[in-house]
């Protein structure tokens, strides 16, 4: 099955290749959301300190009735803390407001400050090596397994690499047909960091799109299904998003292959229009 399948990290942690993403889900929908999931064979729950729902994700984890070894549980670093101190008092936080005794993995949720992102040279290197070193840290003290970077590029990648001792799991990154960062891709294989795609449906944005339509239709799936499918063989972790068990069951159903040439095809998908949520920086708009 779909939701069986792990891959093993830099770090020796094994991972579920697929996840519930959990942005802009209401604390008090994230527990049922998660429950639902793990019920339905999930296995991998990812959020985030900026979500304001690791209270609700944590409660799901905890009470869905599965073992807490059974689950892979991500969260992330708020992009705004960019010192030693602040992050390491943040970990803490996370592990209390979720009533759990460790983090699976651990990411810095972005290189920049959300405020800064698309308006800002800085890249605040120093900022991220005090970050890492508080999670590197939290590692050791058995608080967290593993950890990562989110919407990271090359050059944050490379800072990271260069100047610690630990060389970053997971990239979690934008990626959809129409928003594919090859290169990024590239880079991230030759280091063995492994890449989270979120989004995979571009926030709804690829349900509009006549070519994914299309190629939907020849292989008789939905469209959510195809971008889906289409970011998992590429070879990335997707991280799909719903509160709706209908569409959590129908998320998981990419048994199917896309052919080579039709591959080629979504690769060369023009840019989406991400409509109402282009405002939000992952989208390139500016907060």
């Amino acid at each position: 099955m779909i939701l069986d399948e792990t891959i093993t990290l830099n770090s020796g942690v094994k991972i579920p290749k697929f996840a519930l993403g959990t942005w802009m889900i209401d604390d008090d929908q994230a527990a049922e959301a998660v429950r639902n999931a793990i019920k339905m064979g999930y296995r991998h729950i990812d959020t985030a300190q900026a979500y304001d729902n690791e209270r609700g994700v944590g409660e799901g984890v905890r009470t869905a009735g599965i073992d807490r070894d059974k689950i892979f549980v991500t969260s992330k670093i708020a992009a705004e803390h960019k010192d030693y101190d602040v992050t390491k008092k943040s970990i803490d936080e996370t592990l209390e407001k979720m009533g759990l005794d460790y983090i699976d993995m651990m990411l810095i949720h972005s290189p920049q400050p959300w405020k800064e992102v698309n308006q800002s040279d800085n890249r605040y290197l120093e900022g991220n090596l005090a970050a890492w070193r508080a999670m590197e840290d939290a590692v050791n003290e058995g608080k967290i397994r593993t950890i990562g970077v989110s919407n990271f590029k090359k050059a944050d990648l490379e800072n990271i690499i260069k100047n610690s001792d630990t060389v970053p799991a997971v990239d979690q990154v934008l990626a959809h047909i129409g928003h594919t960062p090859f290169n990024l891709l590239s880079f991230t294989h030759e280091h063995d960091i492994a890449v989270e795609a979120y989004s995979p449906v571009a926030h709804g944005a690829a349900l509009d799109n006549p070519v994914i339509e299309k190629m939907a239709k020849k292989y008789n799936v939905s469209v959510p299904q195809l971008c889906i499918r289409y970011d998992w063989q590429i070879g990335m972790i997707v991280l799909p998003k719903t509160t709706n068990p209908e569409h959590m069951k129908e998320n998981t159903e990419i048994d199917f292959e896309i052919s080579e040439a039709d591959m080629d095809l979504l690769r060369r998908v023009k840019p989406l229009d991400y409509g109402d949520f282009d405002i939000y920086p992952v989208y390139g708009g500016k907060m």
